[in-house]
């Protein structure tokens, strides 16, 4: 279920931003299932790959 979840914020993300690098989908994977939750929220107000960077790294040690 967890996994399902990852790869469904991903693929939003991948159509609201475009693509993203490996080592951005690996954070992802990384972040908790109450930090995934919060990116899935959060995501629709992403413009760029550079606003999920700046979440990542606010949220995630890995960045």
């Amino acid at each position: 279920m967890r996994q399902g979840k990852v790869t469904l914020i991903v693929r939003q993300l991948e159509r609201s931003v475009g693509v993203l690098s490996p080592e951005i989908k690996t954070s992802i994977a990384e972040l908790s299932a109450q930090q995934l939750e919060n990116l899935g929220e959060e995501l629709l107000d992403f413009a760029s790959v550079s606003d999920l960077t700046t979440w990542l790294q606010a949220h995630n040690n890995r960045q």
